[in-house]
């Protein structure tokens, strides 16, 4: 999971420290039940996928005679391959509850797997278009959330504004949503991993603390502030699979 800066936590969020996270197995449960709920075929899917290529070890082991050796080795690969399939289809469906909300992108880069260190909302304007700034070994990069026009200015600005302590390290854009220039939800992740690594650890450790030296320039909107979109419970640190 990405990381947030150190003294960056919300109330919410170190009081979200204390509640009791469910096991591993009830976790896949509760991930299940949504996945079902949402796309039924999936799982009956995955399900008879792993069968087919148990039967098929199972066919080998009786064509030579072998009828221990072949089922047990087709077992694992089989429960593999089934999960997997299933993995991707609670990928798919997490993205499709997301897609469309108010901090989906913010959710997504909360759930990076990898060493990335995530500032959100490091500028935003009244109409709530918000602005995330990431770094990693690619350098630094912003995720824009909201109207694409709107956008424009606040991601120029903070392109200066981190250009004066990043130096010549490259600085990465990005518009998450499904209009032209931009970047759909589901690829935000797969995007950012496949950029080129300009930094080392170190170097990438020390443009944070440069960056957390900056002041913040972040606007406010008027009125209550959304709820950033949130993965349902037990689909959380899931994202990366």
């Amino acid at each position: 999971m990405a990381k947030q800066p150190k003294g960056s936590e919300s109330t919410a969020a170190k009081g979200a420290k204390g509640t009791k996270e469910p096991g591993r197995l009830k976790q896949i449960g509760m991930v299940a039940k949504i996945v079902h709920r949402q796309s039924p075929r999936s799982i009956p899917l995955a399900v008879a996928v792993a069968v087919v290529i148990l039967a098929v070890f199972v066919a080998i082991g009786i064509w030579t005679g072998s009828w221990i050796l072949w089922p047990l080795t087709g077992l694992p690969i089989a429960f593999l391959v089934g999960f997997i399939i299933f993995t991707r289809s609670a990928q798919r469906v997490q993205y499709s509850i997301l897609d469309g909300q108010l901090g989906a992108g913010a959710a997504v880069l909360d759930n990076m797997r990898g060493n990335w260190t995530v500032e959100f909302a490091v500028t935003a304007n009244k109409q709530q278009d918000v602005v995330h700034r990431v770094v990693g070994r690619p350098g630094v990069v912003l995720v824009g959330e909201g109207d694409p026009g709107r956008l424009k200015p606040l991601i120029a600005g903070e392109k200066k504004r981190v250009a004066r302590v990043a130096y010549d390290t490259p600085i990465y854009d990005f518009k998450v949503g499904n209009g032209e220039d931009q970047i759909p939800l589901s690829k935000l992740q797969r995007t950012l991993l496949k950029l080129p690594r300009n930094l080392d650890k170190q170097g990438a450790s020390d443009l944070v603390y440069r960056l957390k030296a900056l002041p913040s320039r972040m606007q406010m909107p008027k009125g209550p502030l959304p709820k950033n979109a949130k993965l349902p419970r037990g689909m959380r640190g899931q994202m990366g699979g």
